[in-house]
């Protein structure tokens, strides 16, 4: 992600005037009080994150265990400056959306939280947006590499686990019994 910002720092932006902005067509988030915008993402990102989405809502429907969500979702995870991030896919357990998904965005960290890699991220900014889910209180994160068939999984600070398209996606606690080998994400 080669966000650029565009509101001086000194004017921090709130999550409420986030939300009214117009559409141009490019992906925001709102990362404390600055508002980054970065162009679409390519149709390997696209098509992976509605593939990891629709195995993790079949997954989460049989049991009805709480909601997923798509890469237009934004998450309000810190107050004061606003920090909103918007996750490839996301999951929320019942418990924590009991009224069901909000209208605007989703006041809470995901339970899980999916980024996958783009050709123009940063791995920088990848790290500041798994660092953020995780101060938020996100209990699980993966990052998904298309480029190097792998993924990091992240459960706190300096907890990684690396895994390559041999190995399998597991939901651990967030996520009990889930199981996708990375593999068929990767191959569709």
């Amino acid at each position: 992600m080669s966000g650029y910002q565009t509101r001086p720092a000194k004017d921090p932006l709130t999550a409420e005037e986030l939300i009214r902005l117009p559409d141009d067509g490019l992906r925001c988030e709102l990362v404390r009080g600055r508002l980054i915008r970065e162009p679409p993402a390519g149709g390997e990102h696209g098509w992976l994150g509605i593939n990891i989405a629709v195995f993790l809502r079949d997954f989460v429907r049989e049991d009805e265990l709480g909601f997923v969500f798509g890469a237009d979702t934004g998450f309000i995870l810190f107050r004061q400056p606003d920090t909103v991030r918007a996750p490839d896919a996301a999951f929320v357990a019942a418990e924590r959306l009991p009224h069901g998904p909000p209208r605007g965005y989703v006041p809470l960290a995901p339970d899980l939280a999916v980024e996958i890699v783009s050709p123009s991220d940063r791995m920088s900014d990848v790290t500041r947006k798994v660092m953020d889910y995780l101060d938020a209180g996100t209990r699980l994160v993966w990052v998904i590499d298309p480029a190097t068939r792998t993924a990091a999984v992240h459960r706190k600070r300096g907890d990684v686990l690396m895994l390559r398209d041999d190995d399998t996606l597991e939901g651990g606690d967030v996520l009990s019994g889930f199981r996708l080998a990375l593999a068929d994400l990767l191959d569709g």
